[in-house]
């Protein structure tokens, strides 16, 4: 664990206002400050990872509990249950995936980021509504969008995963094993999701 997370950090003796320009810089400090996080744990990570810590106060404070999550759901009720339990991928794969974007593209990420910020409450409510009616049109729409605009975050974030998930579906498939799987939203919608996937593979694939 500490191994992969020490790849989020910048360990070459440079801090974040180092890596990213000024006025991206100037940003960040103001949104940290008003988050209450620590500007010198900040100034050590790296700009993806800043991206992400910095959507966490904001959903939080609009009310969403990352402990009331639909994956920890589930995985919460398999565990009580007794039931075996396995991953799609590891932490230090999805840290992996991350650190390997450019460094300019992790600086625009946390531009963008931080400048969806003031919308991402209200998308991500609409987003809860679409999902609660099973609206995929809207649910791509607002998953999709923004990540398409950025080819390389798109591929490598849900093309590539989606791929590599496609043999561990297709083994409770073939073993007829009572496999419950749960993935994001992102990677259920769209032509490279996990539906279409299976599709394009000969497999019949129903909405419930």
């Amino acid at each position: 664990m500490m191994a992969a997370l020490s790849k989020a950090m910048l360990t070459d003796g440079r801090t974040l206002d180092q890596v990213v320009s000024p006025d991206v810089f100037a940003e960040v400090k103001k949104r940290a400050e008003k988050a209450g996080l620590p500007m010198m744990a900040v100034q050590r990570m790296k700009p993806w990872l800043v991206a992400l810590t910095l959507m966490a106060p904001t959903l939080q404070a609009a009310g969403f509990k990352p402990e009331l999550g639909i994956d920890q759901h589930f995985f919460d009720r398999a565990k009580d249950s007794g039931m075996k339990r396995q991953a799609l991928e590891t932490m230090a794969f999805q840290i992996d995936q991350f650190d390997a974007l450019s460094p300019k593209l992790q600086e625009e990420m946390l531009k963008s980021t931080m400048e969806e910020l003031d919308t991402e409450v209200s998308g991500m409510k609409d987003m809860a509504e679409a999902w609660t009616f099973g609206n995929v049109a809207a649910i791509e729409k607002l998953t999709l969008k923004s990540l398409q605009e950025a080819p390389e975050l798109y591929q490598r974030l849900l093309v590539d995963r989606n791929r590599n998930w496609i043999p561990h579906v297709e083994a409770c498939i073939t073993n007829k094993s009572d496999c419950f799987i749960v993935v994001g939203a992102a990677h259920l919608v769209g032509p490279d999701g996990l539906p279409a996937l299976l599709a394009k593979k000969g497999y019949k694939v129903t909405q419930q």
